[in-house]
């Protein structure tokens, strides 16, 4: 699997892992203030942006992705930083080969099952729109806003659209991507005595409920090492909500 990614600065590397429906594009603003500090690697995860499109979508197979990423790049171990799907991304390349990782942050989720996603409807919806009959993003918006109200989130959605020759085209795999989103929505099969024993960091939206109070026994039991920061004002997407803000955190807590 030959990620498509992003590189920019000198020093010790940081990977990036972006959400469902992102791409390493997102991360931009971001990883060109980090870029004055650090190596910066920002990935398109499978089934995302320019990277490569599979039928299955399982974390286990995306810290794979990761770690043969890694090889490719040279690098032993990286700083990794995940957010929401790349966060779980990012979990799971942690405990399964932690020499990998130097430290963990974790962006808004824990290591636990969602129930049945709004994002399986978002995907049915964006499926349904016959791109044949549309030129521009803006003629996408109206025919999506039935089911997905948030303006914010169908710009954040739209995005996946890019121009081709043929016309308008999706970036994400949508298929896969509808297929998998119990997947997605849930936890790989690691064994409860795994451990990642490096310095480790989830970062919060305060207006978000990905990571709540109940799930800190089990993420102090698989990441022993872990601080907890919490973003006033920033729900789920809280790098794009208040990104100076996550900034200041990140280099705090980055060497």
């Amino acid at each position: 699997m030959e990620l498509a990614y992003q590189d920019m600065g000198e020093g010790t590397p940081v990977v990036i892992l972006h959400g469902l429906f992102g791409a390493a594009k997102n991360w931009n603003s971001i990883a060109k203030q980090m870029a004055r500090s650090y190596r910066i690697l920002t990935v398109d995860l499978r089934n995302h942006g320019s990277s490569p499109w599979s039928e299955t979508m399982s974390y286990v197979e995306m810290a794979q992705d990761l770690v043969e990423f890694l090889d490719q790049r040279g690098l032993e171990k990286a700083h990794i930083v995940g957010h929401s799907m790349g966060g779980k991304v990012a979990m799971t390349l942690a405990l399964k080969a932690p020499k990998r990782v130097e430290r963990l942050v974790v962006a808004d989720i824990a290591p636990v099952k969602y129930p049945r996603m709004v994002f399986k409807s978002y995907v049915d919806k964006l499926q349904s729109v016959d791109l044949s009959t549309v030129s521009r993003r803006s003629e996408v918006d109206p025919l999506i806003a039935d089911v997905i109200e948030n303006p914010g989130v169908r710009a954040f959605l739209l995005g996946n659209l890019e121009n081709t020759p043929e016309g308008l085209r999706w970036m994400v795999n949508l298929e896969t991507l509808g297929r998998e989103m119990e997947t997605i929505g849930g936890v790989p099969a690691l064994r409860m005595d795994a451990k990642y024993e490096g310095e480790t960091l989830f970062i919060a939206g305060a207006q978000s409920d990905y990571i709540q109070s109940s799930h800190h026994q089990l993420i102090r039991h698989l990441f022993p090492k872990v601080a907890f920061h919490t973003i006033e004002g920033a729900g789920h997407w809280v790098h794009a909500e208040m990104p100076h803000e996550f900034m200041a955190v990140l280099n705090e807590f980055l060497p």
